[in-house]
């Protein structure tokens, strides 16, 4: 009974220290989401219809962007993401060379 009682106590411990540990990516996720949109600026391009494009960004050790790659063919697009992204720095930068992918919608 005693070995049963120690178990018990035992599994209530791990899983209460596993979730008091447990952060949120999402939250920090969505801050580093918010802080790009902040530096995408509104485009001095036409588009003519509304585009998803999906962009995959990693962040070097002093905390720059790296945009690695962004899922669009018009050299407009391409062009105005890297320029306002590439190597900019944001308030809060994620984990070093990890991986995010982040959709951003451009609209006409």
């Amino acid at each position: 009974m005693k070995k049963l009682m120690l178990t018990a106590i035992a599994i209530v411990i791990a899983t209460s220290t596993l979730f008091a540990a447990n952060v949120n990516p999402d939250d920090t996720n969505k801050n580093i989401r918010s802080q790009i949109v902040a530096l995408m600026e509104a485009p001095h391009f036409s588009i003519t219809e509304d585009l998803t494009v999906t962009i995959q960004f990693t962040f070097n050790s002093e905390g720059e962007i790296i945009v690695l790659d962004i899922d669009s063919k018009d050299k407009d697009v391409l062009n105005y993401i890297r320029k306002n992204l590439n190597h900019k720095f944001i308030d809060n930068p994620g984990e070093k060379d990890k991986l995010y992918i982040i959709p951003l919608k451009l609209k006409m």
